[in-house]
């Protein structure tokens, strides 16, 4: 049995010593002069060792307390040492904020997300979450003080964004349950207690009807060209806002050959797979403008000259995105039509012509499948997609000539019959 007068004389030189007391509980002398206690036990016929902190810290009294402790964790069938890390990690867990998890989600989503979703995500939960949540600790925040804060969005007129703010706070809370950071989700059972999401409207779009009016609009605004030219290019190639703005000129491939295509890389899609876009002649024709307005390009500047539609001075180094939704405005469309629409469009014309199969649409318009599927298919029906390009290409040529000589109001009749249009549409 060691005594105070024992371990106050215990030194080691040149290696550890070890002198024991009862039920493994020994002392450990380091070289140096520091002296900690241990206890040496089995669980599940394996040996272990546990420490018990330095003496004289721990005195000889307290040691024996805590040795006795420790077996009586054994008797119960509970490994002291797994003990003391689960309540380690309970203690560290009991102190996590909010704004810790948010965080840590946040950049565990990141890479799937592209860099402008992944910023308007985390700047929403900013703003709206981490005023309320932030400084509070995740397992002490109850289902009321989310709600508390969803009702501070709702009060400002925002209930749509109330309802997605709500499922990011879910899915931050569901992010720390599976290690056992978080017990449960306080947002669960909240969506009964917020008002009520209004239904989803559509983005409006022109009518097929229209389109000869839009373009006679369109040659009348007296906006940049480059601004019309982008507004061109999304209508023909049937892409997003965004896909346009950050096009590059080494995404082109076969420009000089009769299978041009447009190779859009993963990072900058929605959906984050590739995206290939056989080129029709008339947006050869576009990127040959495009080419002659870059002059960051012809004067061998590689910022903003990569880009087809760059700008001096903006955030993007490219165009905005209210640039093309401008031009919508001055046509009498605002309220009504928007640039996205005009997917929406071409997907109703190429359905209705029964010309394609729908799933060439579908993936013209960049909706593939998820999964290994999706993954694998960037190329798919790309020999299809070429031919029903250069048919939509012909369509919004014909819907252009068709253009009537006088500008009505977009919602009244065409004065000017749309022959071009209708000659188009019985050819095919």
């Amino acid at each position: 049995m060691l005594t105070d007068e024992i371990l106050r004389t215990l030194v080691a030189v040149e290696k550890p010593i070890k002198r024991s007391d009862a039920h493994g509980l020994h002392i450990m002398v380091l070289p140096g002069g520091r002296k900690r206690w241990r206890l040496a036990y089995r669980f599940n016929h394996k040996q272990k060792t546990l420490d018990g902190g330095e003496y004289p810290d721990v005195s000889l009294h307290r040691a024996r307390l805590w040795c006795e402790e420790m077996r009586a964790l054994l008797k119960t069938g509970v490994d002291p040492a797994e003990k003391r890390k689960e309540d380690a990690f309970q203690a560290k867990a009991d102190k996590i904020t909010f704004e810790d998890l948010a965080l840590e989600w946040l950049e565990a989503r990141r890479p799937s997300w592209t860099p402008r979703y992944a910023r308007i995500t985390e700047t929403r939960i900013r703003s709206d979450l981490f005023p309320y949540l932030g400084q509070l600790p995740v397992r002490s925040i109850l289902p009321r003080t989310v709600l508390e804060a969803l009702r501070s969005i709702e009060g400002r007129g925002s209930v749509n964004m109330a309802h997605r703010i709500k499922n990011h706070c879910s899915e931050i809370f569901r992010f720390g349950i599976p290690d056992g950071r978080v017990d449960s989700d306080p947002c669960r059972d909240l969506t009964s207690a917020m008002v009520k999401a209004p239904p989803t409207r559509h983005r409006g779009k022109v009518e097929i009807k229209d389109l000869p009016e839009f373009f006679a609009r369109l040659n009348a605004d007296g906006g940049s060209r480059l601004s019309h030219l982008a507004l061109r290019w999304t209508i023909l190639t049937m892409v997003r806002t965004q896909e346009t703005r950050f096009a590059q000129w080494d995404e082109f491939e076969g420009l000089g050959t009769d299978d041009p295509v447009w190779r859009i890389p993963a990072e900058r899609m929605k959906m984050r797979s590739e995206h290939l876009i056989p080129l029709p002649p008339q947006a050869i024709q576009l990127l040959r403008e495009i080419k002659e307005l870059n002059v960051y390009g012809a004067a061998g500047n590689e910022r903003f000259g990569k880009y087809l539609f760059p700008v001096a001075g903006s955030r993007s180094d490219t165009i905005s995105e209210n640039r093309m939704l401008d031009i919508m405005y001055r046509a009498g469309l605002r309220g009504k039509a928007t640039v996205h629409g005009f997917r929406a469009v071409a997907s109703t014309v190429l359905n209705e012509s029964g010309l394609f199969m729908p799933d060439w649409i579908e993936m013209q318009l960049a909706h593939m499948p998820r999964g290994v599927r999706g993954v694998y298919n960037a190329a798919r029906y790309l020999s299809h997609r070429r031919k029903m390009m250069e048919w939509w290409a012909q369509y919004l040529d014909a819907a252009e000539a068709s253009a009537p000589l006088t500008l009505p109001t977009m919602a009244g009749p065409l004065r000017a019959k749309a022959q071009g249009l209708e000659w188009f549409q019985k050819s095919w």
